[in-house]
């Protein structure tokens, strides 16, 4: 097996379709386990980077590589946990939600029921010298009877069905968290709850609300974003017994370093009514970052920052000023035009190649390419949308540096 781990060492940077056709040059190399290894580290060194710098760590398969946590995203749960006593993580996978947020508290159990996986993180623990855990093998609705209380319990629950086909709806992922609402909030104070970002956090907070009945009730939705691409919605519930009367819930919309808070159901939340913008409001572009449109509150970032969105459905703000601390892109306007085919020669004169991007537009991004006749790229951007009197329009403009 040293001859193997050495190999692995040595190829880690190589590409693994070439080394899988050289593997009759190496009969003393366990060729299957190694190639699993090579092609995990290298997606861990994006991934999970802290990791592929301790030698020891096993890699599963490319599926549940896949389907893990990023480091980032880990770190942020790890943020929300607080410090406590006992923490459950009630599907563990891989373990990179669970090898973050165990430091956090005194005691953590880390429940798994794929045997593979088990014995992978086990494995990984001890060489992460994590200390205080307990890993348990089994199927986490036959473990919740055992478990006595936990200050808090983080599930995510499997998002494929039978077959392996990605499933989204919350009923249909597995374990059924709905079904387990009431037991899971009997045994915890908190529960932090990961699923799709693909859901409609409007819904998914009401299904489990309505899930936990009298036991507990959401107190805030986390939508989490990394580099711009949506990637968590986290739901943070506490139980009755230990909840206030306050019913409040606050949404946490994260971006990497951006961040933006606001109460759901209070007068910041209030349906926020901002002035049309004139002609002379388009000297710079502002498009919110995914959270931002994950949550539906671009209207309110506007408003935040002094700015105005282009109508109601354009999901773009313009503005006079640079605000640098606006919660993503910014682009300088360079012009703008109906679809007038005159006023479009005048505004794209010169013009040969661009980043087209459509909002709230009744042709797609490659039909608008077409109608425009532009190659793709280049430093200028183009985005077609709709104002708030139902004009739709070109705006050309180019990205700020800030």
């Amino acid at each position: 097996m040293k001859e193997t781990f050495d190999f692995i060492r040595i190829h880690r940077e190589d590409d693994v379709r070439d080394l899988a056709l050289q593997a009759a040059r190496h009969p003393d190399i366990d060729m299957p386990f190694a190639l699993q290894q090579i092609q995990g580290w290298q997606t861990a060194k994006t991934k999970i980077p802290s990791w592929t710098a301790v030698e020891g760590i096993v890699y599963p398969p490319h599926l549940n590589m896949e389907q893990c946590s990023s480091e980032q995203t880990a770190r942020y749960k790890a943020s929300l946990c607080g410090n406590g006593h006992t923490m459950v993580d009630l599907t563990g996978g891989f373990g990179i939600d669970f090898a973050f947020m165990s430091q956090r508290f005194e005691r953590a159990v880390y429940v798994e029921q794929n045997e593979q996986l088990f014995a992978i993180s086990s494995r990984n623990f001890e060489v992460l010298g994590l200390k205080n855990i307990t890993t348990v093998c089994q199927d986490c609705e036959a473990f919740l009877p055992s478990l006595d209380h936990a200050d808090l319990i983080y599930i995510d629950p499997a998002r494929r069905d039978v077959n392996g086909g990605k499933t989204f709806a919350i009923s249909d992922c597995t374990p059924d968290i709905l079904q387990l609402m009431p037991t899971l909030l009997a045994k915890t104070d908190r529960l932090l709850i990961k699923l799709s970002p693909m859901l409609d956090w409007h819904k998914a907070m009401a299904d489990v609300n309505s899930a936990a009945e009298d036991a507990g009730r959401v107190i805030r939705v986390h939508i989490v974003a990394v580099k711009n691409e949506c990637k968590e919605l986290l739901i943070e519930m506490v139980a009755s017994k230990t909840s206030t009367t306050d019913d409040i819930v606050e949404m946490v919309l994260v971006n990497d370093d951006q961040t933006i808070k606001y109460s759901i159901g209070t007068a910041d939340d209030a349906e926020i009514c901002v002035p049309t913008p004139e002609p002379s409001d388009f000297v710079y572009l502002y498009e919110p970052n995914v959270a931002i449109l994950k949550a539906g509150c671009t209207a309110l970032v506007a408003s935040r920052h002094g700015m105005k969105p282009i109508s109601n459905n354009s999901h773009l703000c313009v503005g006079k000023k640079l605000d640098d601390s606006f919660p993503g892109r910014i682009f300088s306007i360079n012009g703008v035009a109906t679809m007038n085919k005159r006023n479009l020669k005048a505004l794209l004169q010169g013009m040969e190649r661009a980043n087209i991007a459509v909002r709230n537009f009744p042709l797609t991004g490659d039909q608008l390419r077409k109608r425009l006749r532009l190659k793709d790229g280049g430093d200028n951007y183009v985005f077609g949308t709709t104002l708030a009197d139902g004009t739709h329009v070109v705006i050309v403009c180019k990205k700020t540096y800030v």
